[in-house]
């Protein structure tokens, strides 16, 4: 059995791994990234695809590490050629991008032999993801107060300056981002990124908007930007 596992460069000097240690290997690696995919789905938002990538990312990462008979350096570098994936992809967020460098770490730590390292760190990781999950930071005011404004004009309304007047009542800076022509061209749809000076006069700034596109369709929402950023 060993001989069918022997790699074709296999020298005295250079280190071979037994079927069983490889076996274990991976095994810790898989159950780690488990245990990370379920502590991340606690009270979060994910895919079921995202879920798998992360419980299989450990055991990925361990083969690549013993494959390389622990050349850390090496791995690494064979690792980050994963990275081209990247660009195929949507960019995730700051949470997704830490747990899935979370799960290469603990993927690595198996790789090199050290189990016990590697079960000991991510049950650190996991107790602290799970705590910070259930405790409520609240978010910046600032944030809140940043916002996309998406007004409905007709054809005849000169977009340019219209409202800049309602903005700098209710608003502390205001940009004009996208101007889009519908319904054959006889409606305006005008897209600002706002922040707001008090959120509780938002009805305020609505209504004095609608008064001035004739009451058309307006949406405000938390600005794209800010949610998508990191």
């Amino acid at each position: 059995m060993s001989e069918i596992f022997k790699g074709l460069f296999d020298t005295t000097t250079s280190a071979i791994i037994s079927v069983s240690d490889f076996l274990l290997c991976v095994s810790v690696a898989l159950v780690l990234g488990g245990l990370l995919a379920f502590v991340y789905a606690i009270k979060s938002r994910y895919t079921k695809s995202f879920l798998i990538t992360l419980g299989i990312l450990p055991g990925v990462v361990c083969i690549v590490i013993m494959m390389v008979n622990g050349n850390v350096g090496a791995g690494v570098a064979v690792a980050g050629a994963f990275s081209l994936v990247r660009f195929r992809s949507a960019a995730g967020t700051a949470k997704e991008i830490a747990v899935i460098f979370l799960a290469m770490a603990a993927g690595l730590v198996c790789g090199m032999g050290y189990l016990a390292y590697a079960t000991l760190f991510t049950l650190i990781i996991s107790v602290i993801l799970v705590a910070l999950q259930f405790i409520k930071i609240p978010q910046s005011k600032s944030v809140l107060k940043q916002k996309t404004l998406r007004i409905t004009i007709p054809e005849d309304l000169d977009y340019t300056g219209i409202f800049n007047d309602i903005f700098d009542k209710y608003t502390t800076e205001y940009k004009l981002t996208n101007v889009k022509t519908s319904n054959m061209g006889s409606l305006f749809k005008l897209t600002y990124h706002l922040t707001e000076k008090d959120i509780a006069k938002e009805k305020e700034m609505i209504d004095e908007l609608r008064v001035r596109n004739g009451n058309l369709e307006i949406s405000l929402s938390e600005q794209e930007e800010i949610r998508d950023a990191l």
